[in-house]
């Protein structure tokens, strides 16, 4: 799908030929008496006044060939206060208006939104049209192939529109990975998608497989993929947009292709949704994705630990012992907690890269669902700088999150008889103790951790994945480019000090 951002006045928009337009009104707009004369403005203002429509995001009313309006169907959209989440929920409702036509071409008359708004325009006009279709014998692409976002001034909100169409793209990339089923995105398929990411601007792409991550030494990430047939890869990515003595910000996305819980086998109901459980993986390649179109000066190293976990007579068993790569002993007390066992490696891995941040992605525990069900991430931090960037971060791309605690009383529970810790610690707390797990792993080096298990996929007949947490991640990095400049900015010489006279007696 085409994005382009354009100057247009609604006089100009009235006169654009397409299937469709959604005129996006905010509670201001009922307020204001300037003289107009353009149809599209009579004809809102008429059907407020008349009442209807009534006021309230989201609030539509659709018309069909609108005298002196060339886009045939339009549909009118309130805003109510203009902000970025009513927009976006304001677009959601307008599209599904629009939904029945199958339009090719639309417009989004966004007038004086700024530039927050104009990314939920985006964002909403994506997510409403975005249709999965690699396994379908007979699968329809989605019908909308061009989208104008119309404003009255372009180049005020142009790089807020660059950011959202490259973010859409990273979206919808994690997207298509994670909805794909579990023999159509095996690890050796991942690997293929970041060599096709490795052909972009200023990306480049390594790939190793079970011999050497053997001998790498990560015996952990090793337990997890023995019992499956399909080997594993250890994909790292690097996105270079700083100078090489930049310390990169790494990204560790966990990528169980699919995961049976093992020889801990889960439950039958609902396991097709654990294709889901690479959701990490995918997010950090939508990331990568996104930051190859934005190219911001900040150097990123993306991690991607992927395989199955499977029941196999050689897999790995409860009560077994395993060496990390960190030389950590592990005592693996259920198979079904897999995921940190394969991130641990990564983690330790990531130590080479001298890091300015490390950040790990996963859907890791059903404990973080209960505590947060699907609307916030939830983040584990040992730097208040690092989650306060996070949280922001998510809140500017509306894509939140949550900061869960990691006091050291957590980590009682992952004590083992037969090792230096166990890899689950009880019930009680599962998606902190973890984040404890995981955070024996990382040093001193400023870590978060981002457990996605409520949000990166949706359940139920809007069963798919989501493409979260893509946009706080390219929100992150962006913002830390940012801090990368100021951080190298020189500082301004202080003024020599005065020589000064000493009387000698």
């Amino acid at each position: 799908m085409d994005f382009e951002l354009k100057s247009l006045t609604l006089h100009q928009t009235a006169s654009t030929v397409a299937d469709a337009l959604l005129l996006l009104w905010p509670d201001a707009a009922d307020q204001a008496r300037p003289a107009v004369d353009d149809p599209l403005t009579v004809w809102a203002r008429g059907a407020v006044a008349d009442g209807d429509i009534e006021a309230g995001a989201g609030q539509c009313l659709p018309a069909h060939r609108l005298p002196g309006v060339k886009p045939r169907r339009v549909v009118l959209v309130r805003t109510g206060d203009g902000s970025a989440a009513a927009v976006r929920k304001a677009v959601a409702a307008g599209m599904a208006a629009l939904k029945a036509g199958q339009p090719r071409t639309l417009i989004v008359q966004a007038a004086a939104a700024g530039g927050s708004a104009v990314a939920s325009v985006v964002q909403a006009v994506a997510e409403a049209s975005y249709v999965y279709t690699t396994t379908k014998s007979q699968g329809k692409p989605r019908s909308l192939r061009k989208v104008t976002v119309a404003v009255q001034e372009a180049g005020a909100v142009r790089s807020a529109f660059e950011q959202a169409v490259a973010t859409v793209h990273g979206v919808e990339l994690a997207k298509e990975w994670a909805n794909r089923p579990g023999n159509h995105a095996t690890p050796s398929h991942l690997a293929d998608a970041a060599r096709a990411l490795g052909k972009r601007p200023h990306l480049t792409v390594e790939v190793l497989g079970p011999k050497e991550v053997a001998k790498l030494g990560m015996g952990a990430f090793l337990a997890v993929a023995q019992g499956s047939e399909e080997p594993l890869r250890f994909i790292v990515l690097k996105y270079q947009g700083a100078p090489k003595s930049v310390a990169p910000v790494v990204l560790v996305g966990k990528g169980i292709t699919f995961d049976t819980g093992g020889v801990s086998l889960k439950p039958a109901p609902e396991m097709d949704e654990m294709k889901f459980d690479m959701g990490g993986a995918a997010s950090v390649l939508g990331t990568f994705a996104a930051l190859a179109e934005l190219q911001p000066a900040l150097n990123v190293v993306g991690l991607i630990p992927s395989c199955e976990n499977m029941p196999d007579g050689r897999a790995v068993k409860p009560g077994d012992v395993v060496t990390s790569l960190s030389g950590q002993t592990i005592e693996i007390l259920n198979t079904d907690a897999e995921g940190r066992l394969i991130l641990c490696d990564a983690l330790t891995y990531a130590e080479r890269f001298k890091p300015r941040a490390i950040i790990d992605v996963a859907t890791l525990t059903g404990a973080c669902v209960i505590a947060l069900g699907g609307v916030r991430s939830g983040l584990f931090a040992n730097d208040d700088a690092l989650a306060a960037a996070l949280l922001d971060a998510g809140q500017a791309a509306q894509d939140p999150a949550w900061r869960m605690p990691l006091d050291d009383e957590y980590a009682e529970g992952l004590k083992s008889n037969f090792a230096d810790m166990g890899n689950v610690g009880g019930r009680p707390a599962g998606a902190v103790t973890a984040a404890k797990f995981l955070q024996k792993f990382v040093g001193t080096h400023r870590w978060a951790h981002l457990d996605i298990a409520g949000v990166a996929w949706k359940g139920g007949t809007a069963k798919g994945a989501t493409g979260r947490p893509v946009p706080l991640l390219v929100q992150f990095l962006l913002d830390e480019a940012t801090r990368v400049r100021s951080d190298a900015k020189p500082t301004k010489p202080s003024a020599p000090a005065k020589a000064t006279r000493v009387k000698q007696n």
